[in-house]
């Protein structure tokens, strides 16, 4: 074979593979695939050095990693906003039209698929990268596991750079036999077809998703030169309608990708219900899991025109099918102790297959609620479940009973530690702070992303660290040595090393970042930071009158406070020894135009409204969730809704992110 002949072979196996993968459609059998597939083997087996970065043999797993690196998105991975009904979505056509000022309006249709969202970069023709969503700015870099899906190519015909993004799902038949394959090995089983595919993608054995089948079926774009990559696979395109996202994807699905057997053009709220009835009706029947449609403005100007929100799109969402309902039995009410004590009563039900997952627990939030819906022991109850993970009961079917029947006492003793319980109305509580669920859970909260951020310290290993009595409170995470750890499964020399350098830099954190950390109640992230720049280092000395004095401050939060510092005390000084918080809080400016003044902020606006309070409070104004006649300033983006109203009605100056600018500088 020589280089020609073997760059023709590598061509011929990916033409066939698309048709056998993404066409359903093979033109080849599968011992003329083999035999062309060895002889492309033996030949890189002798020229290593020439291997084509598309070569089938490039799919396979390479060597195991130790953990996943990140990558940023050349451009942010929106969510969508959800609408649920007809009258819904007519309301989203008609708001879109009055900001576009037209009602001729068409949309692309597609189906929404219930699986990972992967975004995937080629460069000059070529796979560099894919990553999962992530916090969607920066992803999980996943290439290794990518490139063993059949249906995304290594290369593409398209030589600019472009992000391709979609969902990577699993057939639920091939899910079924994988669940019945572990179950036979005695291995856990999957939830759902939907947490499958994401476990599966974030494999660090790359040969593990190479053995799931997985699918990946794209669905938009992220960075792309628009005009260049249409005009570039125009020659391929059925419709020439460049100002067309449903002529892109045409486009899309013409490099290689998947095509899904259900993609339409509407021009109405009524082609898009008949659109969304036909899909539905496939729901039970079309062989991958779905959950919705998304409907999607097609021209790119008009996209261009409507923008984004702080959250999502204006110009997609995300039409959702109605929750699925499923009756099941009740078995019995076992309680969970939350980080700050609170009981949860958690439904243990006769397992049910509700979309595709099978139920066998559901949260009942509190007792107050399991009264309120007549709840008992035994009952059949009505099962939801519509694109949360969490599964909620909606009620119980008194008319089913049998006389087996009781309802569940209030509990007086935590079920961890024996305590006797704090019962308030709705609210039920341990205090033993020793409670052992309140130290795991407290520790795993200690260490997450809004509190001290420690990377890798996640609730399964706290548990493990717990178990295996490494730590026992939050102050031993910090004596923790890289001997404490090279006992416990799964963690090699670079794991341990990650985790003691990510404790080692929580030192010199964020004031705010500590005092959240904490898990007082009713103490969330804001007030921490109020605290932080109002008391510094301070603040656990503070009075409940200093406290209830700060804006926002109710009795509860001073007096959670207060108790909270009292009785932990020395725990506080013994963690401010380890950490050194630091408080970068600048002091408010006096001659500043807005100290003293107190501000209220809505709509949407060119930063993070957390940018902004950040700001305004540095120079010494308030920040308020509601408008009064004590509000000075409303600072007003787009999209505004009954603030703005009430700002206008009281006279109150409303001003938008150009004028607070000009403000500030004079």
């Amino acid at each position: 074979m020589t280089q020609n002949s073997y760059l023709e072979a590598v061509a011929r196996l990916n033409l066939w593979a698309k048709h056998y993968y993404v066409l359903d459609d093979p033109i080849a059998s599968d011992e003329e695939y083999d035999l062309l597939y060895h002889a492309v083997v033996a030949y890189e087996a002798k020229n290593p050095q020439l291997i084509a970065k598309d070569s089938p043999t490039q799919r396979v797993g390479d060597k195991i990693l130790e953990h996943f690196d990140k990558h940023t998105h050349l451009k942010r991975m929106w969510s969508l906003e959800d609408i649920f009904n007809l009258e819904e979505l007519e309301e989203w056509i008609a708001r879109t039209s009055r900001a576009l000022g037209r009602d001729n309006l068409s949309f692309a249709i597609s189906p929404k698929f219930d699986g990972a969202s992967l975004n995937l970069l080629y460069e000059n023709g070529i796979l560099t990268c894919a990553a999962t969503r992530g916090d969607a700015f920066i992803g999980e870099n996943v290439t290794q596991n990518a490139r063993t899906i059949p249906s995304i190519p290594l290369s593409i015909a398209y030589k600019g750079r472009i992000e391709i993004r979609g969902e990577c799902v699993i057939a639920k038949d091939d899910f079924d036999a994988l669940n019945q394959m572990r179950l036979q090995k005695g291995e856990s089983l999957f939830a759902n077809p939907r947490n499958c595919a994401a476990g599966s993608l974030r494999q660090l054995d790359s040969k593990i998703t190479a053995s799931r089948r997985l699918q990946f079926i794209p669905w938009g774009i992220g960075a792309c030169e628009i005009k260049d990559f249409m005009s570039s696979i125009k020659s391929s395109l059925t419709h020439t309608n460049f100002d067309s996202f449903f002529t892109l994807m045409q486009g899309i699905y013409a490099l290689g990708f998947q095509k899904p057997p259900f993609i339409e053009l509407c021009t109405n709220a009524k082609a898009v219900q008949t659109a969304y009835t036909h899909l539905m009706q496939m729901r039970d029947s079309y062989p991958i899991m779905l959950d919705g449609m998304v409907l999607c403005i097609d021209a790119f100007s008009a996209q261009d025109s409507l923008g984004f929100t702080i959250k999502s799109p204006r110009f997609a969402c995300a039409y959702k099918f109605p929750a699925i309902e499923k009756k099941a039995k009740l078995l019995s009410i076992t309680l969970q102790v939350g980080r700050t004590g609170m009981i949860t009563p958690v439904a243990e039900l006769e397992p049910v297959l509700l979309e595709g997952a099978k139920i066998s627990r559901a949260t009942l939030h509190n007792f107050d609620e399991i009264q309120k819906k007549d709840i008992q022991i035994n009952d059949y109850v009505v099962l939801i479940r519509s694109g949360d993970v969490i599964p909620k009961i909606i009620k119980s079917l008194p008319a089913l009973r049998d006389g087996t029947q009781y309802p569940c006492a209030i509990p007086t003793q935590c079920p961890i530690c024996n305590s006797a319980l704090l019962v308030e109305e709705k609210l039920i509580k341990c205090q033993n702070l020793n409670c052992q669920a309140r130290v795991k859970n407290s520790i795993t909260h200690f260490a997450s992303k809004k509190a001290l951020d420690i990377d890798g310290l996640g609730d399964k290993i706290v548990e493990l660290l717990f178990e295996r009595k490494k730590i026992q409170n939050i102050e031993d995470i910090f004596t923790l040595q890289a001997s404490d750890l090279e006992d416990l499964e799964g963690f090699k020399e670079k794991k341990i090393n990650n985790l003691i350098q990510a404790i080692a830099a929580t030192k010199g954190v964020e004031l705010w970042r500590f005092i959240n950390a904490l898990g007082i109640e009713h103490i969330g992230e804001g007030a921490s930071k109020k605290l932080a720049n109002a008391y510094g280092i301070e603040f656990y000395q503070k009075s409940y009158e200093e406290f209830i004095a700060l804006d926002g401050f109710g009795a509860e939060m001073a007096a959670s406070l207060v108790e909270f510092c009292a009785v932990n005390q020395t725990r506080l000084l013994r963690l401010l020894k380890h950490i050194a918080p630091t408080c970068s809080a600048q002091n408010p400016i006096q001659n500043s135009k807005i100290t003293g003044k107190t501000f209220v902020i809505t709509g949407t606006l060119p930063k993070k409204r957390e940018d902004y309070q950040e700001l305004l409070e540095s120079l010494g104004a308030k920040v308020s969730k509601s408008v009064s006649k004590k509000t000075d300033f409303l600072l007003c983006g787009e999209d505004a809704g009954s603030k703005l109203t009430k700002a206008r009605e009281l006279g109150i100056n409303i001003i938008n992110a150009q004028e607070l600018q000009e403000l500030l500088e004079s």
